[in-house]
């Protein structure tokens, strides 16, 4: 029951991310607005994380908690990579995090993150709630915007897609949040984890891709 509440407080805080893997990667996009009830904070908040070169994280929730996981991360995966000489995997580093959670599920970080990547298994995407559980996805939405989210990417969404052919699914469903659900808005971030690395779409990309929704419907 607690669970229940606290996902629940979770929800109610706003935010939508989305991650999904295809065929050669991973896409995770969020919007930008940052709330506090009904005030906006703040209308470019970065809520998809740069983790390492093959691998991000979104967050959802209180700010500095979520900040705080995204700073353990990223040490320990850099640091998993000048020890070993290579990338932390995916579900590794999915799991540090579930670990990380637990660990402090008495006094829980007011968060839910989704961390994905490749590695040389391919792409994962994993969500995690507040208390540490976690599930592998091919797709999945986190946040007040979710349920919206979520109606297009069941409509849209395919596992055998390419990363270029699931894109403008993407930006449709970040974009359908966004004009229903009144904390999350303002804008978006699109990135994207494959063979060659990390990379965040520019305004451009995405300006392109919100002109080809009108070829989902």
């Amino acid at each position: 029951m607690a669970q229940n509440n606290t996902t629940n407080q979770l929800t109610l805080k706003g935010t939508t991310t989305i991650g999904v893997t295809c065929k050669d990667g991973v896409i995770l996009a969020s919007d930008t607005r940052v709330t506090m009830g009904f005030y906006v904070a703040h209308k470019a908040g970065k809520k998809v994380y740069k983790i390492d070169e093959h691998l991000g994280m979104t967050i959802a929730g209180t700010v500095a908690d979520a900040q705080k996981v995204v700073d353990i991360l990223t040490a320990n995966a850099q640091l998993y990579r000048i020890n070993l000489n290579r990338p932390m995997p995916v579900k590794a580093a999915a799991r540090l995090v579930a670990n990380l959670l637990f660990t402090n599920r008495y006094i829980p970080l007011a968060t839910q993150v989704l961390v994905g990547g490749v590695d040389n298994t391919g792409p994962h995407v994993f969500n995690l709630d507040p208390f540490g559980s976690l599930t592998e996805e091919k797709s999945v939405a986190t946040g007040s915007g979710s349920p919206v989210a979520y109606g297009v990417l069941e409509d849209k969404y395919r596992e055998e897609m390419t990363v270029e052919e699931a894109l403008p699914v993407i930006a449709k469903a970040v974009n359908a949040a966004m004009k229903r659900d009144v904390a999350s808005g303002n804008n978006y971030n699109i990135t994207v984890i494959d063979h060659t690395g990390y990379r965040e779409l520019t305004t451009e990309e995405k300006s392109t891709l919100l002109a080809k929704q009108g070829k989902l419907n």
